[in-house]
């Protein structure tokens, strides 16, 4: 990959990284469904106007607004309120091995040895963060396990479904989750009103980030590299997301560093590793 293409890919892991921190920002001031909501109200009106589907499609939308929507990215701010910044950046990450067995399950692909090992090597580092004091209980380890699912779960409709423009997609179905996530800031969230009157620059700032830099700038550049890099040039880069998030968050929100999130961190990544990399790259890693 040229070197112009690989400091691209270093910028989005960067941005995403970031972004987990702009969202424990943003969730620390304002409710995390009235949060999504306004995120994508905002993502619709920016791209809907610009990308165009026909009806047909809309049944694939809507579906994939309720997994990708509603049961991912609302899932991960209600997580991402009570978790730290790193171990929920290294929970979600656990999408990819949901995706590979989803895959084996309703797919029918293959589960050779190398991904047999990325899945034992990331559920081995799921349950050392869970024995860890990262999480204030339980509840929000299990809130972003199931924000991962949801994105596993959405990656394979996606795959069976209809082509669709990557902006496309993420214009229409932030569309059809609005009213979704309003429904349930109303009936499970108090003091929206309120929350947005008072809500610092920060807060404002971390929803202008996730909406402008993380879904936009950052997914437009990832699939410009996918159009012009194999997968498994580009894929790998992902590990470093995790890594970065964990730093952020001890450098910009005084997370702490211990032996569980190192050791469950290094066997999360190292499990995504052998599932993302290509078989005779991580062999040459292990020799």
């Amino acid at each position: 990959m040229p070197l112009k293409d690989t400091l691209l890919a270093l910028l989005v892991i960067g941005i995403w990284g970031l972004n987990v921190i702009a969202i424990k920002f943003a969730v620390a001031e304002m409710p995390p469904l009235l949060l999504m909501t306004l995120r994508f109200i905002l993502v619709a009106l920016i791209l809907v106007p610009f990308y165009r589907v026909p009806r047909q499609q809309w049944p694939f939308l809507i579906v994939l607004s309720m997994t990708f929507g509603s049961l991912h990215f609302a899932l991960l701010f209600i997580g991402l309120q009570q978790a730290e910044a790193g171990t929920g950046a290294l929970l979600v990450q656990m999408g990819t091995p949901f995706a590979t067995l989803l895959a084996v399950i309703f797919l029918k692909e293959k589960l050779n040895t190398r991904k047999l090992l990325g899945l034992i090597a990331a559920f081995l580092g799921v349950i050392v963060l869970a024995g860890g004091p990262n999480l204030p209980h339980l509840m929000p380890m299990i809130i972003l396990l199931f924000s991962a699912l949801g994105w596993a779960i959405s990656q394979l409709l996606i795959k069976q479904g209809p082509p669709i423009k990557p902006l496309a997609l993420a214009g229409w179905v932030a569309l059809f989750s609005i009213p979704q996530l309003a429904l349930a800031s109303a009936l499970f969230e108090s003091g929206q009103w309120q929350a947005m009157k008072e809500a610092s620059f920060i807060s404002w700032g971390g929803l202008l980030y996730t909406v402008f830099l993380s879904s936009i700038v950052a997914y437009g550049l990832w699939y410009g590299l996918l159009r012009r890099h194999p997968v498994n040039l580009v894929v790998p880069f992902t590990l470093l997301m995790p890594v970065i998030a964990v730093l952020l968050g001890i450098w910009l929100m005084g997370d702490v560093m211990n032996l569980y999130k190192g050791i469950g961190g290094l066997l999360v990544i190292a499990g995504l590793g052998f599932i993302v990399m290509p078989w005779p790259l991580t062999r040459r890693l292990i020799s």
